[in-house]
């Protein structure tokens, strides 16, 4: 089964994890206070292996200017029917990840649980730093997970420093964002500069 098949196939549930869906207004309102203050007003955004696209929406509905790009299908069909829902326009697009489609043109690059899946991370963050304006901020969402999948903050933030002056990061400890305690290593990588 490809990466894409498999993603495909959770499509459907994939919205039923609290973080992921932000069904409950508590985790929804938890992500909007951690990444909404980080966005400049009126931004470009770029949200990277955007699942059903959640925090596009989060976003596009604060003002922004929205592009999702996921691998699956039928997690940017879910997307597209989320921000028709919501009356928000994003622009969803089938994509890797790790080679967007786009020239620089974003304020905002954002990733969510996927840099630790691919094959080359730090070619992937090159990749990512380069769809940044100048001036331009990059927003990680990591972690190193009970399974042992993920990279820990120390990884993460070493591969950011070889492409980025700044890597700032902030553990995610709080129910509110994940619908449930965690255990494990969560944390937000922010780059400025």
């Amino acid at each position: 089964m490809t990466t894409q098949e498999f993603w495909d196939r959770h499509a459907a549930t994939f919205d039923d994890e609290p973080d992921h869906g932000l069904r409950d207004p508590l985790v929804r309102a938890a992500w909007a206070r951690l990444l909404l203050p980080l966005v400049p007003a009126a931004s470009s955004v770029v949200d990277l292996g955007c699942g059903t696209g959640s925090l596009s929406v989060l976003l596009a509905e604060a003002g922004h200017d929205v592009h999702g790009l996921d691998l699956s299908a039928q997690m940017v069909n879910a997307a597209r029917a989320k921000a028709s829902s919501a009356g928000v326009a994003v622009e969803f697009v089938v994509g890797d990840a790790a080679h967007p489609p786009w020239a620089e043109a974003f304020d905002v690059v954002l990733a969510r649980h996927v840099l630790w899946a691919l094959p080359d991370p730090a070619a992937a963050l090159a990749a990512w730093v380069s769809l940044l304006r100048p001036g331009g901020v990059l927003l990680l969402v990591e972690g190193r997970w009970s399974t042992g999948a993920g990279l820990t903050s120390a990884q993460t933030r070493s591969l950011v420093l070889g492409v980025r002056a700044e890597a700032e990061v902030t553990a995610l400890t709080s129910e509110d964002l994940w619908g449930r305690p965690i255990e494990d290593e969560r944390y937000l990588l922010v780059s400025r500069r």
